[in-house]
């Protein structure tokens, strides 16, 4: 089970950092993702770590926004600053033992999603 936190409203140019808590089986050995969607849009990968913390980042948030895992903590922290109007979405975290599964969007572990909103 993924819980996922820290959505909000926030200015544009400015940051949110955005939480997915895992059991501990689930974050000792899984990929972890944070997906978002705007209405009207398809979902996509937003960003991606590995267990051995390899990143991944879509090109649209690359250099604004970070993902980083806390092991201790068993959570998943997405890091987004130099937000933009075009970053509002739900966004949702979701966990996969494989990074394909991840990078095509069908992870077998999704997080409720939690509400972005940037205003420009």
């Amino acid at each position: 089970q993924l819980q996922a936190s820290g959505g909000g409203l926030v200015q544009a140019g400015g940051s949110l950092r955005l939480s997915c808590a895992a059991s501990a089986r689930t974050f000792s050995s899984y990929v972890m993702g944070w997906f978002r969607q705007a209405p009207g849009k398809e979902r996509e990968l937003v960003a991606a770590v590995t267990w051995r913390s390899t990143t991944y980042y879509g090109d649209s948030v690359k250099g604004r926004f970070a993902v980083s895992r806390d092991s201790a903590k068993n959570t998943v922290y997405l890091q987004m600053n130099s937000l933009k109007a075009e970053d509002t979405a739900v966004y949702y975290c979701a966990a996969d033992p494989r990074w394909l599964s991840i990078r095509t969007g069908t992870p077998n572990s999704w997080g409720q999603g939690t509400q972005v909103t940037v205003s420009s």
